[in-house]
């Protein structure tokens, strides 16, 4: 019966000390995306970025997005590609005006998506 019981508590602190891990993790990964889409938008408003800033965002997100889909699922990680695609297509044609809306939509995705996968009781429910 004893064993049973530590057994069960230390499965219980194991799943919350993952769950604390993976909210931290993945709040680090986004806080440093969320840093690159600031800059590029930023870039993109003074009309002086190239394609090479946005594919810079792309790769940087698709370093991350290869160790974040053990955390997020596949859905949310096309998404982002869809959008950061988007908007590097748009500034290959220097088209800054639409690419601002699209990378306006990604910062607010970033700010928006780890807040879907923490433990907090409107997420459980």
């Amino acid at each position: 019966m004893v064993k049973s019981i530590c057994y069960t508590l230390a499965a219980i602190l194991l799943c919350i000390g993952l769950f604390i891990f993976a909210e931290w993790y993945l709040n680090k990964q986004f806080e440093e995306f969320s840093v690159a889409l600031d800059s590029l938008y930023t870039k993109i408003e003074d009309e002086t970025a190239t394609r090479e800033d946005g594919y810079a965002v792309k790769t940087l997100w698709s370093e991350k997005k290869s160790k974040l889909q053990v955390l997020i699922p596949h859905a949310d990680i096309s998404y982002i590609d869809y959008w950061i695609s988007e908007a590097c297509g748009l500034l290959y044609n220097e088209q800054y005006d639409f690419a601002l809306g699209k990378i306006e939509v990604l910062r607010e995705i970033t700010k928006n998506l780890p807040d879907a996968y923490r433990l907090k009781l409107e997420n459980i429910f």
